[in-house]
Formats: structure tokens, sequence, C-alpha cells
């Protein structure tokens, strides 16, 4: 059977939210950055099994009230982005397509090799940008994951705190008091 075949035009103008809406939903993520558009491949497997884990990490110590969310749509800095997990705070609206920087404590991207750049650069500079307090990058190595944790710095940027590896779990205090252990997270 023949494969549908998708047609758009790009718009004669910077990208919007609102064309976002004419895109297929084939599993690629849709981005606006600065009025452009950016299109990542589905993340693999590996990728979003960890993602499911340090999820699951985080839920699994939060306070009533914040909400951790997967591929949630975010409004930063004059883009639209779609961030791995996304930490709410209490105030935060119960549902929607589109969050508010406002609204958000931390955000989480998995790095893998065809959002490396997006991870490292261009996206943790609209999440400072939008004052967004907390930004964590993970990196799935040879012996285990190793998160990347920032903390936001005059609305500027992100100062690094740390990292925490397979062999060196830690308490942790944002976005709330838990324990981070990346031993029990897939490689």
């Amino acid at each position: 059977m023949a494969q549908p075949t998708y047609e758009w035009r790009s718009p004669q103008r910077e990208w919007r939210e609102a064309d976002l809406s004419g895109l297929p939903e084939d599993g690629n993520r849709y981005e606006i950055v600065d009025g452009s558009l950016h299109l990542t491949p589905p993340p693999g497997y590996g990728h979003q099994e960890l993602a499911d884990e340090l999820r699951m990490a985080l839920r699994a110590s939060v306070p009533a009230g914040w909400r951790v969310i997967r591929a949630a749509g975010l409004r930063a800095a004059g883009s639209n982005l779609i961030p791995d997990i996304t930490v709410l705070k209490p105030t935060a609206p119960t549902d929607g397509m589109w969050i508010e920087a406002v609204d958000v404590a931390l955000v989480v991207e998995v790095e893998s090799p065809s959002s490396r750049r997006q991870d490292r650069f261009t996206k943790p500079s609209l999440y400072a940008e939008a004052g967004i307090p907390a930004y964590w990058r993970v990196e799935r190595g040879d012996f285990g994951p190793v998160v990347y944790r920032y903390e936001l710095v005059k609305s500027v940027h992100y100062n690094l705190l740390g990292t925490v590896g397979p062999d060196d779990p830690i308490q942790v205090d944002e976005p709330w008091p838990m324990r981070l252990d990346p031993s029990a997270w897939p490689r």
C-alpha cells in the first residue's frame, strides 16, 4: 500500500505557533525557534526509555500540586519548544497545548545525536531568556546516564551546578528535595 503524501508550503513570513497545527502528526517534533521551523526526528527507544525513567524518578518524589509532563509544548522567548520533560509549578494551568515559561520550574532534555546542538546551545539560551529557573541535560554514556544540572543566573544564562552519574547519586534541592540516582536508569 502506498504511503500517504503530505503537502505543505512554508509561510511567506516567519513561522508562528498557529502554523504548527497544519503539520502532520508523524512522530517528528516540530518546534519554532526565532521564527524558523526546526524538525527533529522521533527519538529512539533508548532516549524514550531514559526520559520515562527520569520522569518516574521525579514523579516518585513530587510534592502535591506539582506536575511532571513529557513532551509538553512550551512558549519560551518567542519560540515554541518541546522539552523531553517539563516540571510545572502548582500554579500552572491543569490542561492545554502550550505552557507559558512562567509556569515552569525545570526543563530536561535527553541528548541524542540529532538534538545535541539544540540541547547544548539553542534551547538552554531560550530557556534562560524565558526565565526558567533550572535546566537539566542528560547524556547517555557507556557507563550510564549523566545529568548536567544548571541553575539560572540573573535571567541571562545557566551556570553548571554539577553532574550526577550512575556512581554518584546525590540529594538535590531543585525543583524540590529528592534523591537523584541515575544508576537505576537505562544506558
